[in-house]
């Protein structure tokens, strides 16, 4: 077991693992560390606690301090250049007409240089563009292409289902997603159903999608014919959640819908070739990364 603290950094949902040096840092507290990217300010969401060994990389670094108040005043003298910086990238976009979608910016805590991040179709050849901006900041200049995905993920927003978008509140990697996740679970393939704001298929189709996809292959194929307890039937629709099946049955040249639980019913099972594929038509093409 190792001891670790959590924090978050600006534009990140992720959690990364410090060392809290026999420290005691409560949830909320500012502090100062080294990454990959230089020192960084980034606040605490896990208090100090023991993890197993395979839930960290080696070696963790260390806290280097709790944000002082200079530290924090240097944090919203950043956020709030932000704006203006904003503004002013924006008439040198348009002014080399590039293009590409400014999506927000930000400010190294030390001030040196400042990343701007941008949406795009394709490749975007900002060598110019950079040029300007150096000459009007005079710190450093980088340009940071993200996708739709990240876009996303960034700004931030409301799904459908009323809560803020996964991707921006509780995922800490993207997940893939597949057409065949939705039609597994039995969801219509109408791309306003299962899609997100950023466009593409909802992140949480891969929640319950292993809980599905075993159970898919347990259910009698829809149109398929079954044995029920009341002779041949034919399968209209199953229920996943609650393990029943909806069937037709000829009586007489009549249909009678009746339901029926899985136990109840003989029929040949699902082959793992049989299982839903990514085929999808044109429509819902664009949903797919």
């Amino acid at each position: 077991m190792a001891k670790i603290v959590g924090i978050k950094f600006n534009h990140a949902s992720k959690v990364y693992y410090f060392d809290p040096a026999n420290e005691f840092y409560k949830e909320g507290t500012g502090v100062v560390v080294e990454t990959a990217r230089g020192v960084e300010y980034g606040k605490v969401v896990v208090e100090p606690k023991e993890v197993d060994e395979s839930e960290i990389v080696q070696p963790l670094k260390p806290i280097l301090r709790r944000a002082s108040k200079k530290d924090e005043e240097r944090v919203a003298r950043n956020e709030e250049k932000i704006p203006a910086a904003l503004k002013l990238a924006e008439e040198k976009i348009a002014a080399r007409k590039l293009d590409m979608k400014l999506v927000d910016c930000e400010f190294t805590f030390d001030g040196s240089k400042v990343v701007f991040y941008f949406a795009a179709a394709g490749r975007i050849d900002f060598r110019e563009l950079v040029k300007d901006l150096a000459s009007a900041f005079r710190i450093r200049i980088e340009l940071r292409q993200i996708g739709i995905r990240d876009e996303t993920r960034m700004l931030g927003g409301f799904g459908p289902c009323g809560r803020e978008c996964c991707c921006a509140s509780c995922m800490p990697d993207m997940k893939k997603v597949s057409i065949k996740m939705a039609k597994t679970q039995g969801l219509s393939l109408n791309p306003s159903k299962i899609s997100g704001l950023c466009g593409r298929l909802m992140c949480c189709l891969d929640y319950e999608n292993e809980y599905y996809s075993e159970t898919y292959k347990k259910m009698p194929k829809v149109g398929s014919e079954v044995t029920t307890p009341e002779g041949k039937a034919i399968v209209v629709s199953n229920n996943m959640l609650k393990l029943t099946v909806c069937v037709k049955i000829d009586n007489k040249g009549e249909w009678t819908y009746k339901t029926f639980d899985l136990s109840e019913l003989r029929f040949k099972k699902n082959r793992k070739d049989e299982e839903p594929d990514d085929s999808v038509d044109e429509e819902i093409k664009q949903l797919i990364d």
